[in-house]
């Protein structure tokens, strides 16, 4: 029951929960424990299953991708207030990116299998759910964009361009 009462608050604590009815804090905190890494500790690793869904309360976690002939390169970092891992709630999705805590973190992590019940049975609490989803994916998304260009972009040269 503490364990419960310590995400519940936990939840009501977070802009991402902002809005939500308190019945359905609960219920998300029926499903849900807390995580913590400490600075380093490897969350899940691309191309592994993950079941779980993660909003950050504190700490930062690194997202990596292996890219061919450049290796393991960071293409995103996430903190708190932000979702991890929401292709667990898409149903048994593998891993399409690792993450390294880079800081100790804590987080609210929530079964993606048990959080789709909850949505089928509570339609209110899945449609807020999928709208904070779709908001958090838009911005990932920009974000991830933004990453790629840089990622892509030809090393900069030793001498300046002329023109």
């Amino acid at each position: 029951m503490i364990e419960k009462q310590a995400v519940k608050n936990l939840l009501a604590g977070l802009g991402w929960s902002a809005g939500l009815a308190e019945e359905m804090v609960e219920e998300l905190a029926d499903i849900s424990a807390v995580a913590e890494f400490t600075a380093g500790a490897t969350i899940f690793r691309e191309g592994d299953p993950n079941p779980f869904l993660y909003l950050i309360e504190r700490g930062r976690v690194g997202l990596d991708m292996h890219v061919p002939g450049r290796g393991r390169v960071r293409i995103l970092s996430v903190g708190a207030g932000e979702m991890l891992a929401w292709s667990a709630v898409l149903g048994g999705g593998v891993m399409t990116v690792s993450a390294e805590a880079l800081e100790d973190t804590r987080a609210i992590a929530a079964s993606g299998s048990k959080l789709l019940e909850v949505c089928s049975t509570n339609q209110e609490l899945g449609y807020q759910l999928m709208q904070r989803m779709a908001d958090a994916l838009a911005q990932r998304l920009v974000a991830t964009r933004l990453q790629l260009l840089d990622l892509f972009a030809p090393p900069p040269s030793a001498e300046p361009i002329r023109s």
